[in-house]
């Protein structure tokens, strides 16, 4: 009954009004050194970003001992990194660039729709991974014949098409908003709290809607994700031999740290019932930290502290200088 009375005002809405064709970001400083300097940083996260994660993928690809369950569904996070910053990183550049904070109304619709794709399989990956590392440590006799490429590619695809769909109605619902009034946006990206501020239409409905999707998105994987990792720690606990404590942590803690980052930002930022009703400042603060730098942080995270991915990429660095010609 809400959504058809819902659908009734945005229609009455839309045919007394001309919507706006473009949107200003206004989180961008005016000052053309500030701006050359936020370039280069901008350009050189990106580029560590794309960097780090696409090696994480060429490794994964084509080193044999990489090709395990666990190391397949980080692939597939180093994927959904790339694809979380490319959906907003290339405009910002552009717009550092040209010095005209605006994108375009289905710009700006195309990039909330496909940074909130990426951010929610985001959270399925990360589940799946904690759950592998469960079976991998609390159930070794069994993991071989449960985690299976079939098992495992059904899962990821599982992963990627309730992302696809998670935030499709929030998306189509807000296409269908009235946005005849200010076309200011303060952020420095199409962010779903700070467009709905300037919508002309009634977005109760809508925000609710978006808070029981992330309730049930991100509230469901952080659950199985404890509950795997509280199986985990009680059994390493029982391992007898230090060594063989720091062995099985060893595979756990820099999952750990990127789960504690991801979750505590998102939780700050998204899981209210008003996305609207928010400390701008403090928004975008966590946001870049969420956006920004996690992304650039976790392939760094996960390679340092991972002896077999040290050894791949030694490997690696060993079969191309043998390709060199002797002088």
């Amino acid at each position: 009954m809400n959504g058809e009375r819902f659908q009734r005002t945005q229609a009455m809405d839309l045919s007394n009004c001309t919507r706006v064709t473009e949107f200003i970001l206004l989180a961008y400083p005016r000052s053309r050194t500030v701006t050359i300097a936020l370039f280069m940083v901008i350009l050189l996260l990106y580029l560590l970003c794309i960097t780090g994660n696409s090696l994480i993928i060429v490794l994964v690809c084509t080193d044999h001992l990489l090709q395990k369950p666990m190391y397949f569904f980080l692939s597939n996070f180093s994927v959904i990194e790339m694809g979380h910053t490319s959906a907003f990183m290339p405009k910002m550049l552009n717009i550092f660039l040209s010095a005209k904070a605006t994108i375009c109304f289905n710009c700006c619709m195309a990039q909330s729709y496909f940074y909130y794709l990426f951010g929610v399989t985001e959270f399925f990956i990360l589940t799946l991974i904690s759950v592998d590392r469960y079976l991998a440590i609390c159930q070794p006799l069994r993991y071989n014949t449960i985690m299976t490429p079939h098992v495992c590619l059904q899962v990821a695809l599982v992963a990627w098409v309730a992302g696809f769909f998670s935030n499709l109605p929030g998306t189509l619902f807000t296409l269908r908003f009235p946005f005849c009034g200010s076309n200011s946006i303060d952020h420095f990206f199409c962010d779903i709290g700070a467009t709905l501020k300037i919508s002309g239409g009634d977005t109760r409905f809508i925000e609710v809607l978006g808070f029981l999707i992330t309730m049930a998105v991100v509230l469901t994987s952080l659950l199985l994700t404890v509950v795997s990792y509280s199986f985990i720690i009680t059994t390493i606990l029982r391992v007898p031999s230090s060594s063989g404590h720091q062995k099985a942590f060893s595979t756990c803690v820099s999952h750990l740290i990127v789960v504690s980052i991801l979750y505590g930002a998102v939780l700050f930022i998204y899981l209210r019932p008003s996305i609207t009703d928010s400390s701008t400042s403090v928004v975008k603060a966590v946001s870049i930290l969420n956006t920004m730098v996690a992304p650039v942080l976790n392939p760094f995270i996960y390679t340092l502290r991972n002896n077999e991915f040290k050894d791949a990429l030694r490997r690696a660095i060993g079969k191309k200088a043998l390709t060199f010609p002797k002088l």
